[in-house]
């Protein structure tokens, strides 16, 4: 049975959006120029993460002579929110309280952190 296409983006999704999001259109090949910087990127597999992000409506594309130039559709805000709806569900029973729990025992903040957290909590009551 074929596995169900993922919504959420993988980790060379995510880096080619934080390219769309920073230069708000690129073209294949300056996608892969970028990408290429830090780790050696065939243009082949940009073209192909690029189209499967215009298929789950992360970005989309214009043409331009040959070449496609791709511009994200959901913000980077719209993007975490649903990354984070998905977190909360899957793995905290849709429960804020659960995760803030989590967090505050699995990671190092600090109590400059958990004061600001505490003011915005206040400010919105």
């Amino acid at each position: 049975m074929a596995r169900k296409k993922s919504e959420q983006l993988t980790d060379g999704e995510q880096s080619i959006m934080e390219i769309l999001w920073d230069k708000g259109e690129a073209s294949v090949k300056e996608i892969t120029e970028l990408l290429s910087e830090t780790k050696p990127t065939a243009y082949t597999t940009v073209q192909t993460m690029c189209k499967i992000l215009a298929e789950k409506n992360y970005a989309n594309f214009r043409k331009k002579g040959k070449a496609f130039i791709y511009f994200p559709i959901l913000t980077q805000q719209e993007a975490r929110q649903g990354a984070l709806s998905t977190l909360l569900n899957r793995f905290f029973g849709s429960s804020p309280e659960l995760l803030a729990q989590h967090l505050m025992q699995e990671t190092d903040l600090e109590i400059k952190d958990l004061e600001a957290l505490q003011k915005k909590i206040d400010d919105t009551e």
